[in-house]
Parts: structure tokens; sequence; C-alpha cells
């Protein structure tokens, strides 16, 4: 094998697969990666990627925006993917979200969802409707997280950096959707990352399931009945799979594992796995119904590993949200599956500090855009968020974006944010200033050089003015704002974000 695994690890594997198995398992350690990226649906289609980008592509049998790519290319070297176009995901972790089933118009929620990349999948599935709520509980990733939505041109996101029993607490029966991409041993992941093998002891399964179980279990509360959760991990270990979805099903018998065939080379889950791990001769009933779970194998599959578990809830009735303290506010997608829900004003966080007033941002769009931006303005402190309609009250809970950041009000002139150029739409934009996508110019311009350029090359309707703000663009599609003036474009491209 090239990369060295933990024996005890090996050992276990051998215990489980079986010596025939177990030798094509660990023979696949020895092959080359495979590589993955998905197109993003909020800006073009996967047919349309394909036809633009430099490099070759092929699809992924289980994602229809997804792709394998070449390990000699290099994606994230692409302007497309400073634009958005496309978010690098390893193929198998496209699965979970394929099977939540997210139809646009339902509110999900990305329980922890750090560094975003099932968050961008779901969003595309909804295709600009709905909500969804993409949280996680470590403070650091939330910051990359938070990158991701403002890359991928997401307006309909909330990001939190909260809890799962807070969120519980706040918002029971709100969801339709919910993933869980539990924290977990992450055996699935040592080709991609050496590390984790190196630092697999580290990483207890005992403490795992228990994480896990506790995620579980406010996530119930948190999802509508009749309503979907996925659950998945990219771990191979029986406890942390089976064995969790199992000691789940034993203490909420509202809840029923959806069996899901197995194609594209997946495997049935082990019921009997579940059994041994858990000392019983046989699988019980909430073993057995493991079996219509997932995993995805390196060795049966061009990808790493990752269980899957499709669950859902009986569609009863629950009490209502404000008589047991969560207070939630009905979104403008989807009616609740749930009749119980009741309809509510849209709920808004609190500003920090008091509105700076609306006058700033009311002349910048009347100045620089063409259309009304959708949202409710919310300001915190000189920031301003536009929230999504209908959202839940965010009260007394850590946003790192309660809403698509607009900008800020600074000296009572509006300043665009970069996440509300990476959220335009074609024609939104008063000024656009378009580069092909291999111009030396797109590149100065992402390595946050000053540009010259003639007032003609800034496309706007008749009667606007050149001196202003100026979208630009990689073709059609934005990577950020300009300000033009007198022949000289400012860069306003952020130097956290500049092509090195």
């Amino acid at each position: 094998m090239a990369i060295k695994l933990p024996a005890a690890f090996v050992e276990k594997m051998r215990g489980l697969l079986g010596e025939a198995e177990f030798e094509a398992f660990a023979d696949s350690y020895g092959e080359e990666r495979h590589y993955g990226l998905r197109s993003n649906p909020l800006k073009l289609s996967p047919e349309e990627l394909k036809e633009r980008v430099p490099f070759r592509l092929s699809p992924v049998p289980w994602a229809p925006e997804g792709f394998y790519y070449g390990e000699g290319d290099r994606p994230g070297k692409h302007p497309y993917y400073h634009a958005g176009l496309y978010y690098i995901q390893e193929p198998s972790a496209m699965a979970p979200v394929e099977l939540l089933d997210v139809q646009p118009g339902d509110r999900v929620l990305d329980l922890c969802a750090a560094p975003g990349g099932k968050t961008t999948q779901i969003a595309g599935k909804l295709r600009g409707t709905g909500l969804i709520v993409t949280n996680d509980n470590n403070a650091e990733r939330v910051r990359a997280l938070a990158k991701n939505v403002e890359l991928y041109g997401i307006r309909n996101a909330l990001v939190l950096n909260e809890t799962p029993d807070r969120l519980a607490a706040r918002w029971p029966g709100f969801f339709h959707k919910i993933l869980i991409d539990a924290p977990c041993s992450g055996e699935g992941m040592f080709r991609k990352d050496e590390d984790m093998a190196r630092q697999w002891e580290k990483h207890s399964v005992e403490k795992c399931s228990l994480m896990q179980r506790e995620i579980l279990q406010q996530a119930a509360a948190l999802l509508a009945p009749g309503g979907r959760l996925v659950y998945s991990t990219c771990t191979f270990s029986p406890e942390e799979n089976e064995c969790s979805i199992a000691r789940f099903l034993r203490s909420h018998p509202e809840f029923r594992v959806v069996p899901v065939e197995p194609a594209f080379g997946f495997a049935p889950g082990r019921p009997d796995w579940c059994a041994q791990a858990e000392g019983m001769q046989e699988p019980d009933g909430a073993a057995l119904e493991t079996a219509g779970t997932l995993r995805l194998w390196p060795h049966r599959i061009r990808g790493e590993g990752h269980y899957v578990a499709v669950l859902e809830k009986e569609n009863v009735a629950m009490p209502d949200a404000a008589e047991s303290g969560g207070g939630f506010a009905q979104g403008n997608g989807r009616e609740p599956i749930s009749s119980a829900t009741r309809k509510r004003k849209p709920g808004l966080p609190s500003a920090k500090t008091a509105e700076p007033g609306p006058e700033a941002w009311e002349q910048f769009t009347r100045e620089h855009l063409r259309v009304m931006l959708p949202g409710v303005p919310v300001y915190f402190g000189e920031n301003l968020y536009l929230g999504p309609e209908g959202g839940p009250p965010l009260d007394g809970l850590k946003a790192s974006r309660p809403g698509w950041f607009a900008g800020a009000v600074r000296k009572g002139r509006f300043e665009p944010s970069h996440a509300l150029a990476m959220g335009h739409r074609p024609g939104e934009a008063s000024r656009v200033l378009s580069f092909a996508s291999d111009s030396d110019d797109l590149v100065r311009y992402l390595k946050g050089e000053t540009l010259f350029v003639e007032e003609e090359e800034i496309v706007r309707e008749n009667g606007t003015p050149a001196k202003g703000y100026v979208l630009v663009c990689a073709g059609e599609f934005p990577v950020g704002w300009g300000k033009w003036s007198g022949g000289m474009l400012k860069n306003e491209y952020p130097p956290a974000w500049r092509w090195i």
C-alpha cells in the first residue's frame, strides 16, 4: 500500500471485509485518487460548464452536476473558480445531498456544514428559492463556510455558528430537510489526506459516536413531521454508521429508514456488523433497518469512503412552535409539512446598534442597480444584510451571516460587498465590464491590480454615467467590483481572495 495505514485499522478492516475483499480494499490505496468538481446551477448548467472549461471532464454517475477531472488539471487556478462556476469536491461526498431530495421552496438545514461543499450543493438544488440555514459550531471553520456561500453567489442562506441543542430549542419542527454530515474518525479520507491516517488513533470512535448521538437527537427535534433527514460520515466504522442509526431508531420510533437500492457500485449497509459491534447474537429490528443504508467503498467506486442513511419522520401533528417556546416564521416557499404551523410575520435578528438609515442603500441601488434585489434589509452596526423573506428569528443566536451580505454604510455612503457582486445575476448591475476568461486583464484584476479602462468598454444603458461602481465579470459571470473614474478602475477585489 502506498499509504501507511494504522495497524489497528488494518486488522479491523480485514476482520470486517474478509481476506478476499480486504485485499481489493487495501490495493485501492495504491491507486491514483479521483478528483471531482460540481457545476453551480445558480450560474450555469453542467453542459455549459463542460463546454467552457479548458480541462477535460467526465460525469460522476450519482451526481447530475458532478464531474471528474484529471490529476494534472488545476481548476482552482482558473478564473472560473473565482467566478464561482464550480465547487471542487471529492466525488463520493456528492452522494448525501443527492439523497436528501431537496426541492425548490424547501427549508433546509445543513447542521455540520463547514467548509460548505454540501451547502453549495443544497443551494443549487433550491435554485434561489426557500431557505438554507448552514451551521457549524467551530468559529474558525465558519469563516471558510461563509466564504464559500459568498463565492457561490447564494442569496437565500443564513450562516450560523451555533450548537445543535440551541437551534433545536429555538426552531422545533421548522425544517423540511436536514443534512448531518457528522464529525467522525475520517477513515474514508486516508487516501485524500494522509495526515488523517496519522491522527486516526486520536479520533476516538467512541468519542465520535457520542457526538453523533447528540447531534441526531437535536436534529430529530428540528425536523418537521414528514421531513427527511440524511445522515452521512466519511468513515467505515460500523460503530459510527449502522450502530449510530440503529441506536437512534430505538429511541425515536417516529423515524424509519428510507431504503435506498444500491447503484453505481454502492454497497448496502451491514446490520451484521452492527450486531457484532453491539455484542448481539443477531441484529434486532432497528439494526435490520440499516440494510437499507449505503456504503461507498474506494475499491468499488471512483471515489473515497462514505456512509449514507436516509431517514424519514412520521407525518403527525406537533405542538405549535410558539407554544413550545420556539417561535418561528413561515417561509415564502413551500407550505410547512405540518399543518400545525401557523403563518407569522418574518422574524429578523436584532441589530447590535441603531440602524444607520436606509438612505445610503437606496441611493446605491438607484445609481448602481437596475432591479430591486430580494430580501429584507437587516442592519448590524454599519453592515447591511438582505435577510431571506420569512426567515426564522435569530435573536440570541450567533449569526456569521444573517442573510446575503450587501455591504456597509461608512461616512454616509454605501460600500458594496464582494458577496453582493458574486450574487448578482445578468442584467442586474447598471455598469458591467467583461473580460474574456483567458484575458491578462482579468488575471491582473484577480491579483488586485489597478486597471486602465476606456469609458466605452463599460457596458451600461443610455444615460448612465460611466463613473461609479462597475461589476467586473469573466464573460457574463461576476468576479467582483471595481470603481471607475477618469479611465482608471480602482480594484475592489478583496485582498484575502486574491489570486496568488
